[in-house]
């Protein structure tokens, strides 16, 4: 592959690219960034190139998603600690893939299943907890019973659900 017909692959297939690499970094620089990455990596292994325009769409759109997932995964990306939250009122800018957000609604699913299997008075408790965002002291007041039972019913309902639940997967 000469290097004009590399360059008029490279412009067909760069907006391409780059939307590709900014839905999974949620950031357009990084994005941007990706893209040049994953073209110089295509340069450099041009030979492997596919024959066809769809084959090469595809494979410089697998370099690029490559490159925005080795970004992700990046030190310099994991610096960042949980408590540094965005500034208040700020809409969240990365949006969760389909796969994610179906995996995190089945195990919800299966976390409330369980939850609801729950013999009494483990059930109420964790209801109480997990559902209504009430504390052990809360939960005591509003159930009558001492803040260590409690405590001790909130252990064993999770001690169950957490055997529940590794064995459902």
């Amino acid at each position: 592959m000469t290097q004009r017909e590399f360059e008029e692959m490279a412009g067909r297939c760069e907006r391409l690219m780059y939307t590709a690499a900014n839905r999974l970094l949620c950031d357009e620089y990084l994005a941007q960034d990706a893209v040049q990455e994953a073209l110089l990596a295509a340069w450099v292994h041009r030979a492997s190139c596919p024959d066809t325009e769809e084959g090469r769409r595809a494979w410089l759109c697998r370099i690029a998603v490559n490159k925005a997932k080795d970004e992700r995964k990046s030190a310099w990306r994991r610096r960042v600690t949980a408590c540094e939250a965005p500034e208040a009122g700020a809409p969240a800018r990365c949006v969760q893939s389909v796969e994610e957000c179906a995996e995190r609604r089945m195990a919800a699913q299966a976390a409330v299943r369980e939850v609801h299997a729950l013999a009494q008075p483990y059930r109420t408790v964790c209801a109480l907890c997990f559902f209504g965002g009430l504390g052990p002291q809360e939960i005591a007041g509003r159930l009558h019973r001492p803040q260590r039972t409690v405590c001790t019913q909130l252990y064993r309902a999770r001690r169950t659900l957490r055997s529940a639940l590794d064995g459902a997967c």
